[in-house]
């Protein structure tokens, strides 16, 4: 087992990633950038060194540094978390040489599923549905993606080769639009991902997304974690997950795990990952791609599984056998999981900075709450806005929402502007509730963007109580000492009556 990990990631997940290696006895090694220099995850971990700079690009990024951090301070392994270098082939690669074991799979699946081509060709060969799509060629033109596209029949989905996240990713509804699509497209995956391919795929309405947590080891053994729905989603990003998938069928579970379990045999898959399906209103599934890491929603099948998908992570990467076997895997209940962002989503949810003047998280009985902040955390400009994921259980899906939103309700996040309200909003929507939900949700239904709910006269009444205790004599002034709710100390007049 690693006498040391370091944790090269920062926020909830570095934080989340230090607590299960306290509790199996391995020290946790922190990194951390100029901003973050007072951050919740360098508190959590054993001992924390600086990356000097603030950017991503100049801290989190820089895979040599990080190297030398670890070698210099004993670390065994690194655990990426995700985000950041969780998918890069090369840093695993330089893990290996450097003597440190990288917590996730090869760096060989690391490339190979990375580029959604490869992904898609070597999955259909081993027959997992996919959906219908041209890959096309490096040099292809206009003409050969219109000819194409007409083939597959409109609407199709242009997507970059080399990412996802929604870069490069374009709907295209008739052949008019294609041309400009098409350029705007490779334009933007070339300026995310240093790489401007891209391929056509059929577009489908209207479809879930259904993902299927999947885990190897280097005995051969590969187990899925059964499924997760993350198709509330706002510009291609997932902001609520929930397992089970809703209304799915036990013989379509089976189905869609098993294609899973197929795909990871056929790469050779090692350690915690993903595979990403569409599933369309006829019950049909397709495979979407391949993700090589932990996911932000894992704490969702952690709660339906009670299972520790970090401990598992570190064992397997250790060289011990999976912990648990396919069938000592079940699901229990249902898991929701909110993702509290800093942004302001009546103003197109641009993000919110600042410090946090007070933070209180809820609390509970099947109440999970796995957050990168405190009191006094400085929200930086320099990172993803997301401060917290908010997961809850609850023996079926009803109560499972009830809890969710009466935790919203319950959450307290000053200082910065939040999309918590929105989160209730989206939970409380009937057609949500009713299961009803797919990728498109928050376009076509109307979700209040904040607490539409007039402010009570009692609160502005405690608010300007509150203020007008709090004010302080200046310095040197007549009675300056005295209590500051004394009347006589307010600055300005003030009379009987």
């Amino acid at each position: 087992m690693f006498k040391k990990v370091l944790i090269a990631n920062r926020g909830e997940i570095a934080v989340r990633i230090a607590g299960t290696l306290r509790e199996m006895g391995v020290r946790a090694v922190g990194v951390y950038s100029e901003p973050d220099r007072g951050a919740v995850h360098v508190g959590a971990c054993d001992e924390a060194y600086p990356l000097e700079g603030a950017t991503s690009a100049e801290t989190y990024l820089r895979g040599e540094r990080i190297i030398e951090i670890a070698k210099a301070h004993g670390a065994d392994a690194i655990h990426p978390g995700y985000g950041f270098l969780s998918e890069n082939a090369e840093f695993a690669g330089r893990c290996a040489a450097a003597g440190l074991t990288f917590i996730g799979p090869t760096p060989d699946v690391i490339r190979a599923m990375g580029d959604k081509i490869v992904a898609k060709k070597t999955l259909a060969d081993a027959g997992v549905p996919v959906v219908p799509g041209w890959s096309g060629k490096t040099n292809a033109g206009a003409a050969e993606f219109r000819k194409r596209a007409g083939e597959i029949g409109y609407p199709v989905l242009i997507k970059a080769a080399a990412g996802g996240g929604g870069k490069g990713m374009r709907v295209v509804r008739a052949e008019t639009e294609l041309d400009a699509a098409l350029e705007a497209a490779q334009r933007e995956a070339g300026a995310a991902f240093g790489d401007a391919r891209v391929f056509l795929e059929k577009y489908i309405s209207r479809p879930r997304h259904v993902e299927v947590q999947i885990f190897g080891d280097a005995h051969g053994n590969v187990v899925h974690l059964f499924e997760r729905e993350c198709s509330i989603q706002r510009r291609h990003q997932k902001i609520i997950e929930e397992s089970p998938c809703w209304g799915m069928t036990p013989a379509l579970r089976e189905q869609i795990c098993d294609a899973a379990v197929t795909a990871a045999k056929a790469i050779g898959y090692q350690n915690a990952g993903t595979v990403e399906f569409l599933l369309d209103e006829s019950g049909a599934f397709y495979f979407l791609e391949v993700n090589t890491r932990l996911q932000v929603e894992h704490p969702v099948t952690e709660l339906v599984t009670r299972l520790d998908l970090v401990r598992a992570q570190v064992l397997v990467a250790s060289g011990e056998p999976l912990p648990f076997a396919q069938v000592d895997i079940r699901q229990h209940g249902c898991a929701i999981e909110c993702r509290i962002y800093a942004e302001d989503p009546s103003r197109g949810f641009l993000p919110s900075t600042g410090r946090i003047l007070r933070y209180v998280a809820p609390a509970g009985p099947n109440i999970r709450v796995d957050s990168g902040v405190a009191e006094g955390s400085e929200v930086s400009v320099h990172y993803d806005p997301m401060l917290a994921k908010l997961i809850v259980w609850g023996a079926r899906r009803e109560e499972a929402i009830r809890r969710a939103v009466c935790a919203l309700r319950r959450y307290v996040i000053l200082g910065v502007t939040t999309n918590v309200e929105f989160l209730r909003s989206v939970l409380e929507h009937p057609e949500f509730a009713a299961g009803r939900t797919h990728t498109h949700f928050l376009d076509e239904h109307r979700v209040a963007a904040t607490d539409a709910a007039p402010v009570p006269d009692d609160a502005w009444i405690a608010a300007a109580i509150a203020a007008q205790q709090s004010t302080r004599p200046s310095p040197g002034a007549i009675g300056a000492g005295q209590p500051t709710h004394d009347p006589w100390q307010t600055a300005g007049a003030w009379r009987a009556g």
